[in-house]
């Protein structure tokens, strides 16, 4: 290589360093507290106004608060850390099966067409549904655009709930998440639970607090990882990886399949 060409190639390269730099100096600045999320709001919204987010979403944006509800849940997440036997017991698995079966019976036309359509049998459907809600009683409380925001400025896991956040801001620009949609913790919304980016990529249309829009729209998830009608569900099955895919908590996966097997019976 000659040395003119040498010195082409250094000069781009340091160019496109400079570049990247710059980028990372105007990216909105995670934080670990409060203090900071206002500034990062603001920082944040030029962002998305430059990406195309609209009006209605960046005033969603900028109505939300810090929540220090959501930082407390996710510091302080063991609940996972038990035996599946303790799992079980403290989240109700017998009285889920127990009325996943009622439920499984009251709606069998609803799973029925679930099942012709993606493959999914009604056990693992109704385990989720109670797992996640009891049945849609709680759905949490939480403003949910605030909990993800929250989460997208905390430096803990920023990058993943950075696209939550944008994920909701497309989901209100399109008329599809109310600014002040309520959920739990983390963001999560509806009957099964489901984080933004999931309602934009799974969701098979209408509110996910609507339970058979929200059943829809799970065994549309575990279709789309990998869900094959008529195999078994169990680990060491075929289709245990879609639950894997559904929650990445070993005890919760099980439990799943547990659950599912006392309400499908087999």
């Amino acid at each position: 290589m000659s040395k003119s060409r040498q010195f082409k190639t250094a000069a781009v390269a340091a160019f496109l360093m400079l570049g990247c730099m710059a980028g990372k100096a105007n990216a909105a600045q995670c934080g670990t507290n409060s203090a900071g999320f206002e500034s990062w709001k603001q920082q944040f919204e030029a962002e998305a106004r430059a990406k195309g987010v609209g009006g209605t979403a960046l005033a969603a944006l900028a109505a939300t608060h810090y929540n220090h509800a959501t930082i407390g849940a996710d510091r302080g997440q063991g609940g996972f850390h038990v035996s599946l036997e303790s799992f079980l017991a403290r989240r109700g698995g017998a009285a889920i099966a127990a009325q996943g079966r009622g439920l499984k019976r009251s709606q069998a036309a609803l799973f029925a067409s679930i099942q012709q359509r993606y493959g999914v049998p009604p056990g693992p459907l109704i385990a989720i549904w109670g797992m996640e809600t009891g049945f849609g009683r709680v759905h949490g409380n939480q403003d949910a655009l605030s909990a993800v925001a929250t989460l997208a400025y905390d430096c803990r896991r920023s990058a993943y709930f950075t696209d939550q956040l944008y994920a909701a801001l497309k989901l209100i620009d399109r008329g599809e998440l109310s600014p002040g949609a309520r959920g739990s913790m983390h963001g999560e919304i509806g009957q099964t639970q489901f984080l933004p980016k999931t309602i934009l990529e799974y969701g098979t249309g209408g509110s996910l607090d609507n339970a058979s829009v929200a059943l829809t729209s799970t065994a549309n998830f575990l279709k789309a990882h990998g869900w094959q009608a008529g195999a078994g569900y169990q680990p060491g099955e075929a289709n245990f990886a879609a639950i894997q895919a559904w929650n990445a908590a070993p005890v919760y996966e099980r439990a799943i399949a547990i659950v599912g097997r006392q309400i499908d019976g087999d």
